[in-house]
């Protein structure tokens, strides 16, 4: 594994890169800064190697920038109503970054904090463990909680796994994932509206107007959220349905259709972009996906080699428990006791075709 230097933050604290890489030219480049997905450059039908995930080219960039590109994203993934919840009968009030809600935990979520970073590589390939401790009372949860997460780029297939776990002194909640924001015809190389998705999924968690979950489990059947089958992305989002205006295109959680135990690992996802021939194909132990559209895109950003961000330039499938949960009893629990082990795994597996 290379490590090399990626600068400082703003109040002078060192930053590494770490280069993870298998004999296939598969890559995967990682950041000790938010735990973040810096890049991942993988071989279209030709060879040809592309960065398909969008980024910064310096650490300023993930600092300074609020999309969240690559991050890993706790102690709560997704959005919260209200900015609060109940759990064993006491009331926890978070920060309202999102409107009226809080999002991906919070002013200062894990995205945005330094992780301690190892070499853990094995026979299976190259790995990286990054750790951090969210001391009680952090962005307003409860709890000091122990995070780990491995980074492993598979030695024997173009693929990135995500082990996530983490531990607890006091009942919590936690939701964890990757943000990364996917172009698999390249960073930066047109809009995503093309490529043609696979959700394996008959139901999705409708939103209200602020994007929060109504509760309600409502089939995709004879909707635009009908990805059961491949469809291009572009093919139904502007079409008058109230789910997508709300969203301003597709931002919100599938329920998996899982035929296997929750530990186990399902398939959940598969994208792919006709002129290259790259495959994404993501399977998780998770029960949810938040598949977004790129929607609040617009141009405003310049990314990695100097490419600007374009509306709907990227994608993201974040393999996730679903938003709001702790204010729905009717939703998988995301309640973490003391004593308990939080495990979580996302695979990204490249081909061509």
């Amino acid at each position: 594994m290379e490590k090399r230097s990626f600068g400082s933050t703003l109040d002078g604290r060192p930053v590494d890169l770490y280069v993870l890489a298998n004999k296939a030219g598969f890559e995967a480049v990682i950041t000790n800064y938010g735990g973040t997905l810096v890049s991942l450059k993988a071989p279209d039908r030709n060879g040809k190697i592309a960065d398909v995930i969008l980024g910064y080219d310096t650490v300023a960039g993930y600092e300074n920038g609020k999309s969240y590109f690559g991050g890993t994203i706790g102690r709560y993934a997704n959005r919260m109503a209200h900015a609060k919840f109940t759990l064993n009968g006491l009331a926890y009030v978070l920060a309202k970054n999102d409107g009226e809600n809080h999002l991906h935990g919070g002013l200062i979520g894990f995205n945005k904090r330094i992780w301690n970073a190892r070499d853990v590589s094995s026979e299976q390939g190259q790995s990286l463990e990054l750790t951090y401790l969210s001391k009680d009372g952090e962005e307003g949860y409860p709890g000091d909680l122990s995070v780990k997460v491995v980074f492993t780029v598979l030695a024997d297939r173009n693929a990135l796994k995500i082990e996530y776990s983490a531990t607890t002194d006091r009942d919590t909640v936690v939701n964890l994932t990757n943000h990364a924001y996917f172009n698999l015809a390249g960073q930066g190389n047109g809009d995503i509206l093309g490529h043609q998705l696979i959700l394996k999924a008959t139901k999705f968690t409708p939103v209200d107007t602020t994007l929060i979950p109504t509760g309600e489990m409502a089939d995709v059947h004879s909707t635009p959220f009908d990805f059961l089958k491949s469809v291009a992305i572009g093919a139904r989002i502007e079409q008058n349905n109230e789910q997508l205006k709300f969203g301003k295109g597709y931002d919100h959680n599938w329920i998996l259709d899982r035929t296997t135990s929750s530990d186990s690992l399902a398939d959940a996802a598969q994208a792919y972009e006709p002129q290259s021939g790259r495959m994404l194909t993501i399977s998780t132990t998770e029960p949810g996906i938040q598949f977004y559209s790129g929607n609040f895109l617009d141009g405003t950003i310049q990314g990695k080699g100097g490419k600007v961000y374009q509306h709907r330039s990227a994608f993201c499938l974040e393999t996730q428990h679903f938003p709001d949960s702790p204010n729905h009893p009717n939703f998988p629990s995301t309640i973490l006791k003391t004593g308990q082990n939080y495990r979580s795994t996302t695979i990204y597996q490249f081909s061509t075709r």
